[in-house]
């Protein structure tokens, strides 16, 4: 039979320092199992009483060994190329929708700065349309006072007798047998020189001619 160190010790009163020292000096057989000295002994040096503990302890023991408590095992699933894909799969489609969100939210801001753009440039639109007008009334005001202070020239009379030889241009074109845009082109000739020739003579806003003193054959010529 073999006894372990305590069950030596307790068995046989004996301190652990003692069995240590007589089993250096080899006064013991025993024998070492997994790390555990066995002193062995003969089952007739022990008492009845201890070979029976003893007996009962060993009993105890090998039942305590021999049940094992059920511990539930978590078997680690097997990686599978289905599993593989799924994964990936999973992964682009989230990365989808991120570039999903980032276009839109590049298109967001694209279709703001373009709104901040066209404001921009409906403001410069209205301050140039404003300056416009301004200087367009400058004008108008400017013209209207050198207008007042145009004095008549010869050429403008307060009233044109109604005489034989004085005649309005208009009038005198229809006379003529002339196509309307031969008249037009004399019209613009009378026009053009009026205010440097003394002979064109104007009256509410129309020309007279005035045969009894000058000749006009220079500007009705086609």
């Amino acid at each position: 039979m073999r006894l372990t160190v305590d069950e030596y010790s307790k068995h046989f009163k004996m301190s652990k320092e003692m069995i240590h020292s007589k089993l250096r000096s080899k006064k013991l057989n025993y024998i070492i199992e997994d790390g555990i000295t066995y002193i062995i002994v003969t089952q007739s040096s022990l008492k009845p009483a201890l070979r029976s503990e003893i007996q009962n302890n060993k009993e105890d023991s090998l039942t305590k060994e021999k049940v094992v408590p059920n511990i539930a095992v978590v078997t680690k699933p097997k990686t599978t190329v289905a599993m593989v894909l799924g994964l990936y799969q999973k992964e682009n489609q989230q990365l989808k929708e991120k570039i999903l969100q980032l276009e839109t939210k590049i298109d967001k801001l694209i279709d703001d700065k373009e709104q901040m753009l066209r404001d921009e440039m409906a403001k410069i639109e209205q301050v140039y349309s404003s300056k416009d007008e301004q200087l367009k009334n400058i004008l108008e005001l400017i013209n209207a006072k050198l207008a007042a202070q145009e004095s008549p020239t010869i050429h403008e009379i307060e009233t044109i007798e109604k005489e034989q030889e004085i005649i309005e241009l208009k009038q005198y074109l229809k006379t003529l047998n002339l196509e309307t845009y031969q008249k037009k082109v004399i019209k613009k000739r009378f026009l053009a020189v009026y205010g440097k020739d003394v002979r064109i003579i104007q009256q509410n806003g129309k020309l007279y001619l005035d045969f009894s003193k000058y000749d006009y054959s220079d500007l009705l010529e086609y």
